[in-house]
């Protein structure tokens, strides 16, 4: 199946860049959210893609331009009858997951596929709330989406070997690299990312390690591009923990969470998102 239109919902810290990778591939992409700010932020995340390479002299601003008229950004569900690829990018919460799930089914065409952008739930339970299970699987980016090549393609206990390949063949088309996945928790990339963070996590709390220290330990030493704590500012402590915590109910305590992420998160202090987390950031 080629995919001639697709859509996102969720214009987040994720849904932006999602759509702008799709755009940047000629493909024309809706972005939708609940409010009309998100979605101006989500349009904004992708001009500012492009318009990096118009500053540096490798894109011309009009198409700039073109590019950026391939997404149109929407609070409702018009111009969903004609897609054929949605990716749910919205909040870690398998309700809010499901009911997204459950309006795709009844908005989109029948052939189309709808795709979780989830980094560890579960997609058999999404599939579970559309009539089309064998037409729901994960197709996880990595942050930044405009950068990262990989996208697991994650299949769930109903999704058919058709469309696995269909979503396979469109990552390749926004030029990316696809790793198939059985249904695990954290799948194949965030948990051997979490096994080995969560361990700098409990180093640092057991002994107190200042923050900053650590993570420019991990970045010194090439371990990693950045520190555990920064990266987790940038993706949003909210997701984070929300991962953290639900490996830490699948495996055991081998995955160690966070108890200052634990706290942030309740305080509302999400990381770069919001301003603050374990590091200030300006806005």
């Amino acid at each position: 199946m080629f995919v001639f239109k697709a859509a996102v919902v969720g214009a987040g810290t994720m849904g932006g860049e999602i759509a702008q990778t799709i755009a940047n591939a000629d493909i024309p992409v809706v972005l939708k959210d609940v409010d009309e700010k998100f979605v101006a932020l989500g349009l904004e995340k992708a001009r500012s893609l492009w318009q990096s390479r118009v500053d540096a002299g490798k894109l011309e601003p009009a198409e700039l331009e073109r590019r950026l008229g391939l997404i149109s950004g929407t609070t409702t569900y018009d111009g969903f009858s004609d897609v054929d690829f949605v990716i749910e990018a919205v909040p870690e919460r398998m309700a809010i997951k499901q009911a997204v799930f459950s309006e795709l089914d009844e908005v989109t065409p029948g052939h189309a596929i709808l795709a979780s952008n989830t980094s560890s739930l579960s997609v058999t339970e999404m599939g579970e709330a559309t009539s089309r299970p064998d037409m729901v699987l994960g197709f996880h980016f990595f942050y930044p989406a405009s950068v990262m090549r990989l996208v697991e393609v994650i299949e769930g206990e109903e999704t058919s070997p058709e469309t696995m390949q269909a979503a396979v063949n469109f990552a390749a088309a926004i030029r990316k690299t696809a790793i198939r996945c059985a249904e695990a928790p954290g799948f194949v990339v965030n948990r051997i990312l979490n096994s080995a963070v969560s361990e700098l996590w409990r180093v640092q709390e057991e002994a107190g390690t200042p923050v900053p220290e650590l993570d420019k330990i991990v970045q010194e030493s090439k371990a990693a591009p950045m520190g555990p704590f920064f990266l987790a500012d940038l993706l949003g402590l909210d997701t984070v923990l929300h991962v953290a915590e639900y490996l830490e109910e699948a495996y055991g305590d081998r995955f160690f969470v966070h108890q200052q992420m634990r706290e942030l998160v309740a305080a509302g202090d999400l990381g770069a998102k919001t301003g603050k987390g374990f590091y200030e950031h300006g806005h």
